[in-house]
């Protein structure tokens, strides 16, 4: 009987057994920022411990990081202070640091994929919910807590029960004006927040084939959005090609090795799966979220759903989310006026991102309604530095949108990027809870890059295929 990607690669990693009958993970790749890391440095500290591998262990600045001004000392007292400690951490523990002195930094899963630092049969960690990101390369890749962030730095292991697998298999193509982030939205919807629950997701069938390396990167940071501890893409000639002479990938002779491994730790064809989903690429329509979690959605063009159209399970979600958005069951999204538009994130803030947006910006003379706080926020230095070159920075300050310096900025809003009162954003991150964006009473529409333009430009929700006239 054959195995999947996610029983191999857990399997090569197991060190042993322990007796609550979770194992001992070796993890290959550990993954630091500003926000989780100080306290699990502080508890190395204690107990005088080293970090034990300090050659697997990069660390970035990214949640605090100001993308308007980025002077030091930060305005912020705490910010600085959090950037203060883990300067202090990578130098004393010999951490590879991805600063904003050396124009480096961006946010962790940007820039992990970036450096060639992600590669596919990899155990990735990092003390980050969206660590699934890295999966799109065929990683196992995992969020972690602080204490977990303190085993990893001391022993480059960590304790995990093994998960099952679902395999969502989405076949077909896309319509034009449909994107990565509105499949995994449509994903999330049919499966619920809670339905990968103890799963680990492996994205399988034409679509994903046919899938750039960021278009599965969308998908996979989203996994966790849908319950499932990870997500992963088997590798393939896309991954190999998109790796092929980053800084961190293997080279010379070690390639073809490294290739013949990954090759070896795909999913095999007789595979037996705990679930499979299938779903048509053709289906899917734009997708934007109306509620308080990211399987409350609906096509753009669809009503809010009624409480009795919703599973048991989802009503009183419903109903409390109607309250805090503001918005009534059979009311329509679109029209909707919007406050604040943001497009970036770990989700959708790297080049090809922007890349679709410039590509219809640059066909009219669109502008930013006046009533609209526009931000782009490229997902990292480097993003940002092609994005200049490209001359694609005065295509969106030309338009009206504010274009900023690298880091994670209004998606989580630790840092001054924020949303005040009742403020209504367009999105293009991964996350609509209450206050995610920094106002307690803010509120979130999360939806693909292109239609957060689109509505910015109209003022209000907008089908992106009507403004832009895509067909």
């Amino acid at each position: 009987m054959g195995k999947t990607l996610y029983e191999k690669v857990f399997d090569q990693h197991v060190v042993r057994q322990l007796s609550s009958g979770q194992y001992q993970l070796l993890m290959g790749l550990h993954l630091l920022h500003e926000v989780t890391s100080p306290q699990a440095f502080a508890m190395l500290r204690e107990r005088r411990l080293k970090v034990m591998y300090p050659e697997r262990t990069f660390a970035t600045v990214d949640h605090i990081i100001p993308t308007a001004d980025s002077a030091r000392p930060y305005k912020d007292a705490m910010a600085e202070e959090m950037m203060k400690s883990l300067e202090k951490s990578v130098k004393d523990f010999g951490i590879r640091f991805f600063s904003p002195a050396a124009n480096e930094n961006g946010i962790v899963h940007v820039v992990g994929p970036e450096r060639g630092l992600t590669q596919p049969g990899m155990t990735i960690c990092c003390g980050d919910s969206h660590t699934a990101t890295h999966g799109a390369f065929g990683a196992l890749a995992f969020g972690i807590g602080t204490s977990q962030i303190r085993d990893v730095l001391a022993t480059q292991t960590m304790a995990m029960g093994k998960l099952k697998v679902r395999r969502i298999e989405v076949n077909g193509k896309l319509c034009p004006g449909v994107y990565a982030k509105d499949v995994v939205l449509y994903i999330i919807g049919k499966l619920g927040v809670n339905g990968g629950v103890g799963y680990a997701y492996e994205f399988g069938g034409t679509l994903f084939d046919n899938f750039t390396m960021e278009e599965r990167m969308t998908v996979c940071n989203m996994a966790i959005e849908g319950g499932a501890r990870c997500g992963y893409v088997n590798p393939d000639q896309t991954t190999y090609d998109y790796l092929h002479g980053r800084e961190y990938a293997p080279k010379y002779d070690n390639w073809s090795r490294a290739v013949e491994y990954w090759e070896s730790i795909k999913s095999d064809a007789d595979a037996v799966y705990d679930d499979r989903v299938v779903y048509q690429g053709e289906d899917i329509p734009p997708v934007v979220t109306w509620g308080t979690n990211p399987a409350q959605s609906i096509s753009v063009t669809d009503t809010i759903p009624y409480t009795e159209q919703l599973a048991e399970a989802d009503r009183d979600a419903a109903k409390e989310a109607y309250e805090y958005m503001g918005v009534n069951p059979g009311q329509p999204l679109l029209g909707t006026k919007i406050d604040v538009a943001f497009i970036g994130s770990c989700t959708n803030g790297r080049l090809s991102d922007f890349a679709e947006v410039v590509k219809y910006l640059k066909k009219d003379n669109y502008k930013v309604q006046p009533h609209v706080r526009a931000l782009v926020v490229p997902g990292s230095v480097a993003v940002a530095r092609e994005m200049i070159a490209r001359g694609w920075d005065k295509i969106f300050t030309n338009a009206g949108f504010a274009f900023r310096e690298a880091g994670c900025s209004m998606c989580l809003a630790m840092n001054p990027d924020k949303l005040v009162g009742r403020e209504l954003c367009a999105s293009s991150s991964n996350r609509n809870f209450k206050g995610r964006q920094g106002s307690p009473t803010g509120r979130t529409l999360l939806m693909s890059p292109v239609m957060v333009a689109a509505s910015a430009i109209a003022g209000k929700i907008a089908d992106a295929r009507e403004v832009f006239g895509i067909n």
